[in-house]
């Protein structure tokens, strides 16, 4: 298959995504509000953001349900069903799970703090270190990683395992954290997929590059009603999905440095979480008038639609610059 045809792929891939993910929403959110899954917004958070106590939640199951069909229909039509698509869709569902369960905790069952946030670390390292070992012992790149602007590949060897966990786990977490405001996680999200779906076609990871145009397309189309004001929330279940899955595809194309350049706003927003509480404990004062970072900027004066616009013209950026980086 050369590029055209892996181009069209991904198109029909991002279209088949969208459609299934808009629909998939719009069916699931009357059902969502007869379960009561309203969000609870909590406490210390910026007061614009009380109102949207009661918005349905854990309505990522829509995008993953559509990314997993998309996947499977369109990789058995033309026959890019591997063993690296069914590895990376193992790993979108487990943390889907994981996110699920802690979204049930919450929401369901009333327990504010859902899982503990060490229950969820060692669940996430578990996911992470089998992903990791998986990959390295059955790829034919095993521990190589390549590296964007030198555009070469270097061998981690014994650091490999360890590096592509924290890369999984710091991901999922990232990526949580900044699903804060109404289409921020899924519009950022939408971007780096489409992005990685391309170096995917380009370097004929068609695999891969179904499964990221899939999860774009299933971002687009559940942003349709994540928008500002959202009709529905993703939740844990969607946010973890979304960044397991993302740096699981990434490490399968053994391109997990580009996920810092592509995914820079989620890096951003997760340091400025570190910073923050790094700063307090140990000088009392507080670097961010609100951590993380999207909500510095609402303190700052900014809408809710303005810091979301910037942060995705940002991601397009960042995107923009990561890909001019492996044809440097």
């Amino acid at each position: 298959m050369d590029n055209t045809q892996s181009i069209i792929l991904i198109i029909i891939s991002v279209v088949t995504g969208m459609v299934l993910s808009g629909v998939f929403t719009w069916l699931i959110i009357p059902i969502l509000k007869r379960l009561h899954t309203g969000q609870n917004i909590r406490e210390e958070g910026p007061e614009s953001h009380k109102a949207k106590s009661g918005t349905p939640t854990m309505g990522g199951i829509a995008f993953i349900v559509a990314t997993i069909v998309t996947c499977i229909a369109i990789g058995l039509i033309f026959g890019e069903i591997s063993t690296s698509l069914m590895l990376t869709l193992v790993a979108f569902i487990l943390f889907a799970l994981l996110g699920f369960l802690d979204d049930y905790l919450k929401v369901m069952k009333k327990q504010n703090l859902g899982l503990r946030a060490w229950q969820k670390f060692v669940i996430q390292i578990a996911i992470g270190v089998f992903i990791a070992v998986y990959h390295s012992s059955t790829s034919d790149l095993g521990t190589m990683v390549f590296i964007p602007g030198a555009n070469v590949l270097w061998d981690f060897g014994i650091l490999y395992v360890p590096f592509a966990t924290f890369v999984i786990v710091a991901m999922a977490n990232s990526v949580n954290l900044t699903d804060g405001l109404d289409g921020l996680a899924s519009g950022v999200t939408a971007l780096v997929a489409f992005f990685f779906a391309a170096v995917g076609a380009m370097f004929y990871f068609n695999d891969m590059g179904i499964f990221f145009a899939a999860l774009a397309g299933g971002c687009l189309g559940f942003l349709i009603f994540n928008k500002n004001p959202a009709k529905v929330f993703m939740g844990d279940t969607g946010s973890l999905a979304l960044g397991g899955g993302i740096a699981v595809a990434a490490i399968v194309m053994n391109m997990e440095l580009l996920l810092p350049i592509f995914g820079l706003i989620y890096v951003l927003e997760v340091l400025s979480v570190i910073i923050q509480v790094i700063s307090f404990k140990t000088t009392g004062k507080r670097v961010f008038k609100m951590s993380p970072l999207h909500h510095h900027f609402e303190l700052s004066g900014m809408s809710e639609k303005q810091v979301v616009n910037m942060f995705w013209i940002s991601t397009f950026v960042f995107c923009s610059i990561g890909f001019l980086l492996i044809f440097w």
